[in-house]
């Protein structure tokens, strides 16, 4: 018993159609997942550069406020430290980059006293660590 041409005519359509809504709906789906990863890389990137970035500035703070050491301490270079921060948190989220333009403020505030005012050290220190904790944040959060 075969079809008529009429019913196997019509089957092939609602094959085809279904078959061409399954490979776009396919492709589509891969296309965000591949751009969503791509974010996640960027931002896993970006967090990582800042997470150094932030060690190190730390570093530099107590090498300048309990080893007295000025050059290799030096405000110059926490300043680059900072903005370097500053530029990579646009590429993370809002609370990472409103964390790090709070570093701004407060290094801002308290450059020139690392080599010698406790508080000021005390308060930078602070604020990378609110830094640090919103990437660890985020990191955490990533897909």
């Amino acid at each position: 018993m075969t079809m008529p041409f009429q019913a196997k005519h019509k089957y092939y359509q609602i094959t085809l159609i279904f078959s061409i809504l399954f490979s776009l709906l396919g492709f589509s789906y891969n296309v965000w997942r591949m751009e969503i990863s791509e974010q996640n890389n960027t931002i896993r990137t970006a967090s990582f550069e800042m997470l150094v970035e932030l060690s190190s500035l730390e570093q530099l703070v107590y090498i300048a406020h309990y080893d007295g050491d000025l050059e290799q301490g030096s405000p110059r270079k926490g300043w680059v430290k900072v903005g370097l921060i500053n530029d990579l948190s646009v590429l993370s989220d809002p609370s990472v980059e409103k964390s790090s333009d709070n570093l701004v403020l407060v290094w801002s505030d308290h450059w020139n006293g690392v080599g010698t005012d406790k508080t000021s050290v005390d308060n930078i220190v602070a604020a990378i660590d609110v830094v640090r904790a919103e990437i660890k944040r985020l990191l955490k959060s990533l897909e």
